[in-house]
């Protein structure tokens, strides 16, 4: 099953990622963005491939 990775040593907090997300995984919390949902993630990597810092990686 799929699931998001953020590096918050890389993450900027841009929120590309909360915006491209067909299946909402991600959410702001506490002025970090969160992976929120999971098991909602259906592996597209659009987060992964729009992050502007690189900041995540979405593993099998």
């Amino acid at each position: 099953m799929p699931h998001p990775i953020i590096d918050y040593n890389k993450c900027k907090t841009a929120k590309v990622c909360i915006d491209v997300c067909p299946m909402a995984v991600f959410e702001e919390e506490d002025g970090k963005v969160v992976v929120a949902k999971p098991d909602e993630c259906i592996g597209c990597k659009a987060c992964e491939v729009q992050c502007p810092e690189g900041a995540i990686v979405v593993e099998d």
